[in-house]
């Protein structure tokens, strides 16, 4: 299947205290940790991808650069969102934003590479 530039996805995440810099010892201070923002986005670029790939086919990250530019305290939602910017061979690259209801909490860029699965997974064995 051919994968279009311009799919986007928006995911959300209700803030809690297994989300906090603290809970995934990043940090220490009780606020949306970066690793997990990372894994918002790259869940956003997931969902972009739904129904776009071959049956035996799924990605994986290669690349992430994100500027995590704003702290988001528990009890506050954030929404990230991935758009495919380029396609080059079986390697997505994704913009990707984070926002609150403050504003901008992240932006950067997300790549992932298309794979066959079990050819994949053989690797690991």
């Amino acid at each position: 299947m051919a994968i279009r530039p311009g799919a986007t996805a928006e995911v959300d995440l209700l803030v809690t205290d297994d989300d906090t810099a603290i809970a995934l010892r990043s940090g220490s201070v009780p606020v949306l940790a970066t690793p997990r923002l990372i894994a918002l986005c790259e869940e956003a670029t997931v969902k972009a991808l739904l129904h776009q790939l071959a049956p035996r086919e799924t990605t994986v990250g290669m690349k992430v650069q994100i500027d995590h530019l704003a702290p988001t305290a528990v009890g506050h939602r954030v929404t990230a969102e991935a758009t495919v910017e380029k396609v080059t061979g079986r390697r997505i690259t994704f913009t990707v934003s984070v926002n609150d209801e403050r504003g901008l909490v992240a932006v950067g860029r997300v790549t992932r590479v298309v794979v066959d699965t079990e050819r994949f997974l053989d690797r690991t064995r």
